[in-house]
This record gives C-alpha cells, structure tokens and sequence, in this order.
C-alpha cells in the first residue's frame, strides 16, 4: 500500500475550524452595587465569548486550492484552517456548503499550488474491493487504515436524506471526517462522512460519500 499512501496522502488536509460561542450573561452584569464595588473587575460583567474548535480532514480536489470536508466539520464556523502533509498552514473560505449531502467546499485563501488527488468513478467500485482511508483521527496525525467495501447503495444511515453511501471496514474514527477513501491506484472513490458506532469508537462499520 505504501506507493498508494505517497501518491495520495499529500493531497489529505487537516481541516481546523473555530467558531465564537456568547457565553449567557449574569444577571449582576451591570448592577451599580457590583460595578461600584469590583470597579472594572466585575467578575458578572459580560463575559467574553468562549472560542469553540472542530477538528476533520480533507480532500484536495483543485491545484488552485479547492477542497472538499464535511459540513459538520465546518458549520457555524467563524474561521476555518487547513494543514498539509508537509505542516503547511492555510487559512480558508468556505465556498459552498450543503447539510443534505454533508459536504463543503473550501478555497485556500492564499494564491498556491497543490497537488490534487485523482477522482475515480465510484460507479464502478464493487463490494470487496480494497480500498484505504487517509485522514487525522483524535487530531493525532495523518493516518491510514484499510480494508475493503462492504456494502454499497447504503442509505438511511442517519447522515443525510438522499445519498447512497459506499460502507467500508477500513478503520474511521472522530477526525477521519472529510478524508479520503482511495482504491488501489491512489484515486478518491468516497469522502469519509460517518460512522455507526455505540461507543464513538470504529467498529469496523464506515461510510463514505461516492465521488
């Protein structure tokens, strides 16, 4: 698998994204008797907003900068950043977003030139075929598990109301989201999106968007 992961693992990002939360406000925010008391160190004075991190992955799918991560990864984010195999750091726009297909699509902020991965049909991916999953699962790394297609067509999966999702036992866990499913000739076939887990952990049950 290893001249697999070199032709596509640099094209696999760490997604970053934070988003601001407004902490709710004391009721003695305000109070003349506790201003004049704590003077300007009130500690029931508004508080600051509480800055909330998300971690996933990524695909990059244009040498200009285009990349595609779930949208769960990135919804209500107020900054979005991606890292590259080489430690790279990009900040981002999100382009377009989609809670149905749970998908998003980024563009690197500044002027670059990536290396992008190769796209597959994934009509033609079959159950039992070997396909492995690049992405950053716990935020530990980029990392890489195998395994082959179990299923395919598999709808109904809680995720979204009308995709057909390619299922793999290849190892995804938290963070893997948005990563990339390839084949054994180092093409994207699926965009790793869910897992069905009771324990939050891989159990060997994964899901991933065709391409």
């Amino acid at each position: 698998f290893a001249p697999l992961v070199k032709k596509a693992s640099p094209s696999v990002v760490n997604v970053y994204a934070a988003k601001k939360v407004r902490q709710q406000r004391s009721p003695f925010g305000g109070d003349p008797f506790f201003e004049r008391f704590f003077g300007n160190n009130n500690p029931f004075s508004q508080p600051k907003p509480r800055v909330q991190s998300s971690l996933g992955s990524g695909v990059i799918v244009g040498s200009n900068g285009i990349i595609l991560t779930n949208n769960h990864v990135i919804e209500g984010a107020d900054e979005v950043k991606i890292a590259l195999f080489d430690g790279r750091e990009f900040e981002c726009e999100i382009m377009l977003k989609d809670e149905k297909s749970d998908l998003a699509v980024l563009r690197v902020k500044d002027k670059v030139n990536l290396q992008a991965i190769e796209i597959a049909d994934s009509e033609d991916v079959e159950v039992g075929d070997l396909v492995l999953a690049i992405g950053n699962p716990f935020g530990v790394g980029q990392t890489v598990t195998s395994g082959i297609v179990s299923a395919v067509a598999r709808s109904r999966v809680g995720v979204n109301d009308f995709d057909f999702f390619i299922q793999t036992d290849a190892a995804i866990n938290p963070g893997n989201s948005g990563g990339a499913l390839i084949d054994m000739k180092g093409r994207l076939v699926g965009v790793n999106t869910a897992i069905y887990s009771r324990s939050g952990g891989s159990n060997g049950i994964g899901f991933a968007i065709p391409s």
